[in-house]
This record gives structure tokens, sequence and C-alpha cells, in this order.
């Protein structure tokens, strides 16, 4: 049986975030150095349509991580599967994520960055779930805020299906997921 799926961002809405994202991205960095680091699988495409909306000039690299003992809980070990290969040592490096929810996945990634001599580390992400954060991590530049729902679509998966989809969707929820932009959340 095929879940069902409720869209609760749109394509629209995602490119317009997105232009605002790369913006205000652009603004940060200037003609700073940056190396901005696409967290895989998921983050993929946000990833792409993030870097053409820059008007700056970015170095790219890819990581993936995985969790291991407890899906990121503070029990569970997190682990490179594929590390980055540009340096970073006295560069700002951006981590683009899908989502940042309970913060540990991300967390593991900038004290590594920082241990490599990053000169500055911002986060930014598709999906912001601060109100789940159990370390302290910040989203720098949060696309959207959802409270609540497992998401899909725009490179997010549930066993690898629904990436394609052009939006962000909730599966099988009764009621659909809250969702605002970081600034109407507050």
């Amino acid at each position: 049986m095929t879940p069902s799926k409720h869209m609760i961002i749109s394509s629209e809405a995602i490119a317009a975030r997105v232009k605002e994202l790369g913006a205000a991205i652009s603004e940060q960095y200037g003609n700073e150095p940056l190396v901005m680091v696409c967290v895989l699988k998921g983050a993929f495409i946000f990833f792409a349509d993030l870097v053409r909306a820059l008007s700056i000039e970015p170095e790219v690299d890819f990581v993936r991580l995985a969790s291991y003992g407890g899906q990121t809980s503070r029990k569970g070990r997190i682990l490179f599967t594929k590390d980055m290969e540009l340096p970073v040592h006295d560069k700002h490096v951006l981590v683009v994520d899908d989502i940042v929810d309970t913060g540990h996945s991300a967390r593991y990634l900038l004290n590594v960055l920082r241990m490599r001599g990053a000169k500055s580390l911002r986060v930014c992400a598709l999906v912001d779930k601060h109100q789940r954060r159990e370390v302290d991590v910040t989203v720098d530049f949060p696309g959207f805020t959802l409270f609540d729902g497992f998401v899909v679509g725009y490179g997010l998966d549930h066993a690898e299906r629904y990436r394609h989809l052009p939006a962000v969707y909730t599966l099988n929820e009764a009621k659909p997921a809250s969702a605002a932009t970081r600034e109407e959340a507050q």
C-alpha cells in the first residue's frame, strides 16, 4: 500500500525561498572565500538550486554521514561514509542540509569542520525543526520551519522514495504539518 501524502510546501514557495536564501547568503559572504558543503543525499536538489541562486562563486563539496546505534541519538555513533575533498582551513564554510531535527548530525559535522580550521561555520537547511532540537545547533539560513510531521519530496526521502517530488509533503498524516518560514514562526 502506498502511503498517503499531503503537500505542505509548494514548489513555488520553495523557489521563492531559495531565491531569498541565495540573496542573503551572497550578501553575508560577499567576496570572501566560501566553501559550501552539501550533506548527501537529502540536500542535493536544494543545494543545486541554492548554488544557482547565488550571485557569488563558492567552492562546493559533498559529505555523507551515517549514524549507528540510535538514529543520531546521544547513544548513537555518527561517521562519515563520504568525506569532503576540499580543505576548509581559514575559509568560511556553509553547511547545506535538507533538515535539521535533533541536531546531533549537524553538531558532529560542525565540530569536525571546526577542528579542520574553518574560519567560520554556518548552517543552511531547507527544513528546520528547531522545536525538536536536543543539542545546541543554530540554523543560520532556514528555509522553512516545520513543527511536526514526517516530510518527503524535493530531495527528502522515505526509504529512498519520493526524492523526485517537486514540493514537500507529509506522509501518512491525519492532519497537515505546520510550516512557516523562520520569520513567520517568530
